[in-house]
């Protein structure tokens, strides 16, 4: 709902700096206010109508827009839902313009699309909230200082776009699919947030593979989500999860979307993941799953991305297909780059587990949970400590 808000409130007052300002108030006000008087019968409006408000009252304020202020003021802000009009795609295209580099596009667009705090996009990017507020400041400053209109780019300014569209799009998905922080696993409203606004960007791009393949990637993943926790919120892992749970008709239509993306022949990094994906939601049972195709999949993505993270996912299917040992090498190839975090030392514990050595497995699972930041991630690996020190026990 965030860049939907965002959108109006640019298009109506051709100022998305202070929109965006405005709207992050405004959803500030409504987290405050909805939860003791009640969610509105059309919140996007008192979103809107709030967001508005804040924003002529900060023109009015301004002594440099002195000038402005009357024109402002005979504006009316609407009393009721904005026209059906979605601008979170302009909204989205205008948070990627050229001005920006890679990570200051990135951090505004989590913040002003995918609705996340600074502080959250801070703790993503590890860096400092004073640090990323001044970063997306400046972002938007650049914006504004480019002259800019608040419009859908066209031609090869689009296209010049789209690749950091894709990207922004596919992050806003993980950080709802696992969350940086938090006492749940899964942001559901920014997964679907996501998807709602690739499908968009497929609808304006219906031939672009990439834009296919990343809407197939999300689908074929939030397939799962009903089975990913049980009802008190515990982590389930892949190879234990009730799969009848999954949802077969978004499975379905992210196998379409992937054959119709790898039908353009032009094979990039979001069609592989997708089928990676859709190589395990095939799989009727853990059992079932053909790591042999998976880890070849994973071969062609590591080939493609040069990405560390996709050699720890490949060490895994390898030691499924191949044998522990062989996925242990590979764990050890990308220590020097990735051997202090969560995801290195949990990998490099399931692989020493699946060797037999659960003393080392167990102090490798403690050691991710001590770094793990979301606490479903942190409790599922303690839990797995205490599996494997009680195991050991003569």
């Amino acid at each position: 709902m965030a860049p939907q808000v965002v959108g109006i409130v640019s298009r109506r007052f051709g100022d998305f700096n202070g929109a965006e300002d405005a709207t992050q108030e405004a959803l500030i006000a409504a987290a405050r206010r909805w939860p003791g008087e009640g969610v509105p019968d059309q919140p996007r409006a008192w979103l809107v109508r709030v967001a508005s408000r804040r924003l002529v009252d900060t023109w009015r304020s301004d002594s440099a827009r002195r000038e402005r202020e009357a024109r402002v003021v005979a504006w009316d802000v609407p009393a009721t839902d904005a026209p059906d009009r979605d601008d979170s795609l302009t909204v989205l295209f205008l948070c990627c313009h050229p001005a920006l580099t890679p990570a200051s596009a990135i951090a505004l667009t989590l913040r002003a699309v995918g609705g996340l705090t600074t502080a959250e996009i801070a703790r993503a990017f590890l860096v400092p909230e004073a640090t990323m507020a001044q970063r997306i400041s400046r972002a938007k400053t650049q914006i504004r200082q480019s002259g800019e209109r608040f419009r859908m780019p066209s031609g090869a300014d689009r296209d010049q776009r789209l690749r950091s569209v894709l990207h922004v799009l596919y992050l806003v998905f993980n950080e709802g699919y696992t969350s940086t922080r938090g006492e749940q696993l899964q942001r559901v409203d920014l997964c679907g947030e996501a998807i709602r606004m690739t499908r968009l960007l497929v609808a304006g791009s219906p031939s672009d593979p990439e834009a296919l393949g990343l809407l197939a990637l999300m689908l074929l993943l939030d397939a799962r989500r009903p089975a990913r926790t049980d009802v008190s919120g515990r982590l389930v892992p892949l190879p234990e999860q009730d799969r009848s749970l999954w949802d077969r008709g978004l499975a379905a239509e992210g196998v379409d979307l992937l054959g119709r993306a790898m039908a353009h022949r032009d094979v990039g990094e979001y069609q592989l993941q997708a089928a990676i994906a859709a190589a395990h939601d095939r799989a009727r049972s853990a059992e079932a799953t053909d790591w042999s195709e998976i880890s070849e999949l994973y071969g062609l993505l590591e080939s493609v991305t040069g990405n560390p993270v996709v050699t720890l996912n490949r060490a895994v299917a390898v030691a499924m297909a191949d044998g522990p040992e062989q996925g242990l090498r590979l764990v050890d190839s990308v220590a020097d780059r990735l051997g202090d975090t969560q995801r290195w030392l949990g990998v490099r514990g399931h692989l020493l587990e699946m060797v037999g050595d659960t003393d080392a497995a167990a102090d490798h699972l403690e050691r991710a949970a001590s770094v793990a930041v979301n606490v479903a991630e942190q409790r599922h690996l303690l839990a797995q400590v205490a599996r494997l020190r009680h195991t050991g026990t003569p």
